[in-house]
């Protein structure tokens, strides 16, 4: 299974925002990586290379790589609806990172983790693949055995609140209520540039 790996920072400093989270090192270094930082950089960037970094930035932020990306946008160009959008609401729907939202874990790639490690219910089933979709009333929840990991107990004392999810504190238990309309969504992605690219 593979996964980004590499320094986050580095990449976060590339975007120039905090995708991977709080992030203090983009705070000091807030320039683009490599050895020149803005020095030798084109003043002006190109339509292609606008529309790429957009979606790497998606990629990088819901922890997708670009073969299972293209599929999503595959899907979410043949659904009903504005392609860009259905395309990032269905990264939302995705296991891992209803996991995240929840509160459940620190970031989207420890949701994976936890998801692979077999922590986490859905319907009350053991599911131990992060890509899995939800459906709208679908209960999230943490396996009975690992309620008391220090992990997830300190994910949640920091945890906030969507409004397409619902959370239960005493049995560790969360509903996707619904796929999250575009402005509940708060990652900063321009979703017309990414269809723009693919649809060339």
């Amino acid at each position: 299974m593979a996964r980004y790996t590499g320094p986050k920072t580095k990449v976060a400093r590339k975007f120039g925002e905090a995708i991977f989270g709080e992030d203090r090192s983009l705070e000091k270094r807030n320039y683009p990586p490599g050895q020149h930082g803005l020095a030798r950089r084109r003043a002006k960037r190109s339509e292609y290379a606008t529309q790429l970094q957009e979606k790497q930035k998606a990629k990088y932020t819901y922890g997708i790589l670009e073969k299972q990306f293209r599929n999503i946008f595959e899907r979410a160009s043949r659904a009903k609806g504005i392609t860009g959008e259905v395309l990032l609401q269905m990264c939302e729907a995705r296991l891992d990172n209803v996991v995240y939202r929840l509160g459940i874990a620190p970031s989207r790639a420890a949701a994976r983790q936890l998801v692979t490690h077999k922590h986490i219910t859905v319907n009350g089933e053991v599911v131990n693949i992060p890509s899995y979709t939800l459906k709208a009333g679908d209960k999230v929840a943490v396996r009975e055995k690992s309620k008391s990991l220090e992990v997830i107990l300190n994910a949640l004392e920091t945890r906030k609140s969507y409004d397409w999810l619902t959370w239960n504190t005493e049995t560790k238990e969360g509903t996707f209520v619904a796929v999250p309309q575009r402005v509940q969504i708060p990652e900063n992605i321009n979703e017309q540039l990414i269809v723009e690219l693919y649809s060339k």
